[in-house]
C-alpha cells in the first residue's frame, strides 16, 4: 500500500478513537453498566488513536509485493521492505472493535439492559433565613400613643431601653414552605410492612385565664400604684390617661381623680393626706384634691418633655421630676415654682427617688447611668454607670445611705451611697425589672418585671422570699399594703393582691371590659 492509503487509514482510525472518547465522558457519571462501557470506550479509544498515530507516522508499512526486476538474493535483496503484516492487522482490528463498541452502545446492548442515564436532580426548597433572636421582653409605646420626645430627638441608645410600659406585639412567624417529597418506587420486597404513622403535634398551651372585668376599672395597663399612709386607699395611674382612687377594705372605686392629656405615669399621696401629685407624658404635674379630684395647681415642664418619673420629699416641700429630654427638675411645691433645672442625663430619665431627709435625689436613665444630686444646692454629687441597660424603680432605704435600683439587664442592685459600691445583687427575674417597693419596716423588697412575675426579697440576705406569676403578661406597678400584702398592676388592667408569705393572689380591682 502507498502512503496515501496509510494516511486515510490513520484519519479513519483517529476519528473512531475520538468518537470513543466522546462516549467515554457521559459514561463516567452513570450506573455500574455504564462504567463497563466506560472501560471499553477508554481502551478502544486509546488503542485506536495509537494505531492512527502509527499509521500517520508510517511505522506500520504493508508487506512488499514481489517486483520481478528486484533481485531475490544478495545485497540488494536485504534492503527490500519486508513490512509488518501482523502488527498492521492488529492495528486495523482496533478501530473495528471500537466501531462495534459504538454501535453496541447506540442500541443499548451492554450488560444490564438499559443505557446509562444521568443522575436524577431533586429540587429542594431553600432554607428559611434565621429569625433574629428575640430580645428579652421589653415594653414599647402603647398603641395609639405618639412617640416620646426621646424618640423624636435622638437615635436609639446602644442598649435597648424600656421606654414605656405596654405589651410587646411580636409578629407571627411565617411557616416555612413545605419541603418537596421525593417519590421513590420500591420493589415489593422493599415495601415497609406498616405505613408510617402521621406526625403528632403537641397541643397548644392552654390560654391564660380571662381576668374578671368591671365597668369602672382601667381600660389600659396599670403603670403606677401608691398606698396611702393609713393603708386604706390605693391610687393608680394608667396608660388610659386616668388617675383612680380605690378603697382597699371595701374593694371599690372611690372616685376618678381626673386624667392627663397623655399617658399618666405617676400618682403620689402628699404628706397632708388631702392632696395628690400626679404626672404624665403631657409634661404636666398636677396637684389635686383627694376629696373631689379638683386641680389646685399645674406645674408645666415646658420644653423639657413628658414627665417620666416623679418623687416628693417626705415633708412635701419639694418634688423632683425626670423628663424625656434627660432633664431633672426640682420644684418648690409651696411656692409653685422651679428651683433647679439639672440637664445631667444624655438620655430619657427612667427613675427618680428622693432621700428620707429630702436633701438628695437619685435618678437613673435608659442607658443605665445613675446620678446622685444635691437638690437644695442644685448640683450633681456623683455619676456612675450602674447597669448595662435602663435603670428603673430607684428608691432609698430608710437609713438614707443606701439605694436600690432595678434594670433592663434583669438585675436588682443594692448600692452604698457613701462609697458608691454595689453591695448586693438580687437575681431571679428573666426580664426588665420595671418597678420596686420597700416595705414599711424596710426589711423586704417587692419587685415586678416584664417577665410577668412579682417577687418579694429579703433585704438583709438578698434571698427570694416569694414569687408570684398571674400568667397575664408584663407587670409594671408594685406597692406594699399596710399588712405586708404585695399589690401589683400590669398589662391586663387589673390590680392584684398577693400574700406576703407566698401563695395565690386575688383580684382587688378588675379592669374594664375591652
Amino acid at each position: 500500500m502507498n502512503k496515501s492509503t496509510d494516511r486515510l487509514l490513520a484519519l479513519t482510525t483517529l476519528v473512531i478513537g475520538f468518537a470513543c472518547f466522546a462516549r467515554l465522558y457521559p459514561a463516567l457519571g452513570g450506573t455500574p453498566p455504564a462504567m463497563t462501557s466506560a472501560w471499553i470506550f477508554g481502551v478502544a479509544g486509546v488503542l485506536s488513536v495509537l494505531a492512527g498515530l502509527l499509521f500517520l507516522a508510517g511505522l506500520l508499512p504493508a508487506a512488499a509485493r514481489h517486483d520481478p526486476s528486484a533481485p531475490l538474493f544478495g545485497r540488494d535483496a536485504e534492503i527490500v521492505p519486508a513490512g509488518r503484516p501482523g502488527l498492521r492487522r492488529i492495528a486495523l482490528a482496533m478501530p473495528l472493535i471500537a466501531l462495534l463498541a459504538l454501535v453496541a452502545d447506540q442500541f443499548g446492548a451492554w450488560p444490564g439492559g438499559e443505557p446509562a442515564a444521568p443522575a436524577k436532580q431533586v429540587a429542594t426548597a431553600p432554607a428559611q433565613p434565621a429569625t433574629p433572636p428575640a430580645e428579652p421582653a421589653s415594653a414599647s409605646e402603647p398603641a395609639g400613643q405618639p412617640p416620646t420626645a426621646t424618640q423624636e430627638q435622638k437615635p436609639a441608645p446602644p442598649v435597648e431601653p424600656v421606654s414605656a410600659p405596654a405589651p410587646v406585639q411580636q409578629p407571627a412567624r411565617p411557616a416555612a414552605p413545605a419541603q418537596p417529597v421525593q417519590q421513590t418506587a420500591l420493589a415489593p420486597s422493599a415495601q415497609p410492612e406498616m405505613a408510617t404513622p402521621p406526625e403528632t403535634v403537641a397541643p397548644p398551651p392552654p390560654a391564660p385565664p380571662t381576668p374578671p372585668t368591671a365597668p369602672d376599672g382601667h381600660r389600659d395597663a396599670v403603670v403606677w400604684l401608691a398606698v396611702s399612709a393609713d393603708g386604706h386607699e390605693i391610687m393608680s395611674a394608667s396608660t388610659d390617661h386616668q388617675i383612680k382612687l380605690w378603697d382597699i377594705d371595701g374593694k371599690r372605686l372611690i372616685r376618678n381623680l381626673g386624667q392627663h392629656k397623655d399617658m399618666a405615669r405617676t400618682a403620689l399621696f402628699m404628706p397632708d393626706g388631702k392632696t395628690a401629685l400626679t404626672a404624665g407624658d403631657d409634661g404636666e404635674i398636677a396637684l389635686r384634691q383627694l376629696a373631689d379630684g379638683a386641680v389646685l395647681h399645674v406645674f408645666s415642664s415646658g420644653q423639657n418633655g413628658g414627665v417620666r418619673q416623679l418623687a416628693v420629699s417626705p415633708d412635701g416641700k419639694r418634688a423632683v421630676s425626670g423628663h424625656d429630654s434627660g432633664s431633672v427638675i426640682v420644684w418648690d411645691l409651696e411656692k409653685g415654682a422651679v428651683l433647679h433645672v439639672l440637664p445631667g442625663h444624655d438620655w430619657s430619665v427612667s427613675s427618680v427617688a428622693v432621700s428620707p431627709d429630702g436633701t438628695r435625689a437619685l435618678t437613673g436613665s435608659i442607658d443605665g447611668e445613675l446620678k446622685l444630686w444635691d437638690i437644695v444646692a442644685g448640683k450633681q454629687l456623683r455619676s456612675w454607670h450602674g447597669h448595662e441597660q435602663g435603670a428603673y424603680g430607684a428608691l432609698f432605704t430608710t437609713d438614707g445611705h443606701h439605694a436600690v435600683t432595678g434594670s433592663g439587664d434583669t438585675t436588682i442592685k443594692l448600692w452604698d451611697l457613701d462609697s458608691f459600691r454595689e453591695l448586693r445583687r438580687f437575681d431571679g427575674h428573666s426580664g426588665t425589672v420595671y418597678a420596686l417597693s420597700l416595705s414599711a419596716d424596710g426589711r423586704r423588697l417587692g419587685s415586678v418585671s416584664l417577665d410577668g412575675t412579682a417577687r418579694i426579697w429579703n433585704m438583709d440576705s438578698g434571698a427570694e422570699i416569694a414569687e408570684f406569676d398571674p400568667g397575664t403578661g408584663p407587670l409594671y406597678a408594685v406597692a406594699f399594703a399596710a399588712d405586708g400584702t404585695l399589690i401589683t398592676g400590669g398589662i391586663d388592667r387589673t390590680i392584684r393582691a398577693w400574700p406576703a408569705a407566698g401563695g395565690e393572689g386575688t383580684v382587688l380591682f378588675a379592669g374594664a371590659p375591652e
